[in-house]
């Protein structure tokens, strides 16, 4: 089994608050989403908070969809990770849509072993720059 993966983040701003702060429609939003890319929906936990913000995970075979929203400010991160060959763009598309997004920031990153990142040619849309670099691992110290 390939370890190759997508993991798109995405930063949205300018939504209504009464949108970041509606438990139901983010759910909803979220399982859409995961449908909307091919994922096959394992669990789902949404929890809201006081004064306002909702925060939420979807747990797919293929990996996660997870959200935090701050209403007061009109922002919410969202998290897309894939693998199986499955492209996060579709779901994110649609929170930013469903969410009345005035504009968005994407980040998409390769995940994967380095010697399977090579083949990202066969996993990613042609308008996707990959830019890679290796950094050695750091090293692991005892605490005293």
């Amino acid at each position: 089994m390939k370890t190759l993966a997508r993991h798109l983040i995405a930063e949205l701003y300018g939504c209504p608050s009464d949108r970041l702060n509606d438990l139901s429609a983010i759910r909803s939003l979220m399982l859409e989403s995961a449908e909307l890319v091919g994922a096959t929906v394992l669990r789902h936990a949404f929890h809201p908070f006081e004064p306002d913000g909702v925060s939420g995970v979807v747990v797919i075979a293929e990996s996660h969809l997870s959200i935090h929203t701050w209403p007061g400010r009109g922002y919410a991160a969202i998290d897309i990770f894939t693998c199986g060959g499955l492209d996060p763009r579709p779901g994110c598309e649609h929170l930013a849509t469903g969410l009345n997004a005035r504009s968005s920031r994407l980040q998409e990153i390769l995940r994967g072993l380095p010697e399977e990142l090579s083949e990202h040619d066969l996993l990613l849309p042609k308008d996707v720059q990959v830019i890679t670099s290796m950094a050695p691992a750091l090293p692991v110290t005892a605490s005293s």
